[in-house]
Parts: C-alpha cells; sequence; structure tokens
C-alpha cells in the first residue's frame, strides 16, 4: 500500500512539491511503520521516533485542500491495487479520509471545488 502509494506521489509533480526532501524513503517508511503501528503492529514508529502527533508533525507542511484532495486521490488508488476486503477496505479509508482532512491547514481555496468520491465510505 505504502510503496504503490508513494510511487504515485513521486510522479505527481503538485503534491511531490509538498514533500521537501529529494528522496521519499524516509517518508515512506514513516508511513509504513506508523500505518503497522496504528493497526495493531509492533511499537516501531513510536521507539524511533516518538509520539506520533501528526498534527504537529505536518504543521510546517503546506497543506490545503488540493493537497489533501491528491493525497487521498493516491491513496485510494494504492488502496484499489491491494484489493482488501469490503469491510478491512471500509474502515482503512474511513481512518485515512479523517487523518487527511485533519491535517489541513492552509484556508479553503474560493469557489466550488469538483466532488472527487473522497468522503468517507
Amino acid at each position: 500500500l505504502v510503496h504503490s502509494f508513494y510511487l504515485k506521489v513521486a510522479a505527481d509533480p503538485e503534491l511531490r512539491a509538498v514533500y521537501p526532501s529529494k528522496d521519499l524513503g524516509p517518508a515512506e517508511e514513516h508511513l509504513r511503520l506508523f500505518l503497522i503501528q496504528y493497526w495493531g503492529g509492533p511499537r516501531t514508529y513510536d521507539e524511533r521516533r516518538g509520539h506520533p502527533r501528526l498534527r504537529m508533525r505536518h504543521a510546517h507542511f503546506s497543506i490545503g485542500e488540493a493537497e489533501r484532495d491528491a493525497w487521498l486521490r493516491h491513496m485510494r488508488a494504492a488502496l484499489d491495487e491491494i484489493g482488501l476486503d469490503e469491510p478491512h477496505d471500509a474502515q482503512l479509508w474511513d481512518y485515512l479520509v479523517m487523518a487527511a482532512h485533519s491535517l489541513v491547514n492552509q484556508p479553503s481555496g474560493q469557489g466550488n471545488r469538483p466532488d472527487l468520491g473522497l468522503s468517507p465510505a
């Protein structure tokens, strides 16, 4: 899931610009460890990086609706590729949508944005 997602991020110039490092490897590793821990796996993320504090860790990135929507679009595509059964897919997707919305830290743009189908299941 995470590797497929970051391949998509690397190919998206607008979303790629949010990531300051030329090497997406560390970001990929952080997300992978975070998701493993969040869903009940080993607490390696905490051991290496401390408490997740997602909003604090993302506060220095400029994240608006466009970045959130691009992140969700690529994550949805990656999630579709792994083919989880429906209950697990819905549970994971609902969490990812909630998390992505919570990290927006820039004011909304003007006008109506298209519905990209990125609401919780």
